[in-house]
């Protein structure tokens, strides 16, 4: 959901990756009702595990909720949103983690778009 909240409100300025350390090879249903409300079509996205993305230096990584035992990831910064996975929450407590996302997705790129202040 994260990496389709930053192609909704990225509009092309950033490239999201979602990846797992452990996938299960499907996007969950919940996720893609919980985004069809929304007018968002996560059957477009797949489930992928860390070694299907691209091996470079990320700018940003999110992590969501692992904390320590996060897979590795070169990046030049890294965030943990303390997140807990919804994937066996009810539906209204998942469109819950899903606003949550999409909100601290907003909040990331908004910080990417801010103008840098010009020293001179």
């Amino acid at each position: 959901m994260a990496q389709a909240f930053a192609k909704i409100h990225g509009q092309g300025l950033v490239e999201a990756y979602s990846a797992g350390s452990k996938p299960s090879g499907k996007i969950n249903p919940k996720a893609v009702a919980a985004m069809n409300e929304i007018g968002y079509d996560l059957t477009t996205h797949e489930s992928r595990s860390l070694e299907d993305i691209p091996q470079i230096q990320f700018d940003h990584v999110v992590s969501m909720g692992c904390g320590e035992k996060c897979p590795w990831v070169p990046a030049r910064n890294r965030v943990d949103w303390d997140i807990p996975d919804p994937k066996d929450l009810d539906m209204d407590e998942f469109r819950k983690i899903r606003d949550l996302i999409e909100a601290k997705v907003k909040e990331l790129l908004e910080r990417f778009t801010e103008p840098t202040p010009i020293k001179g």
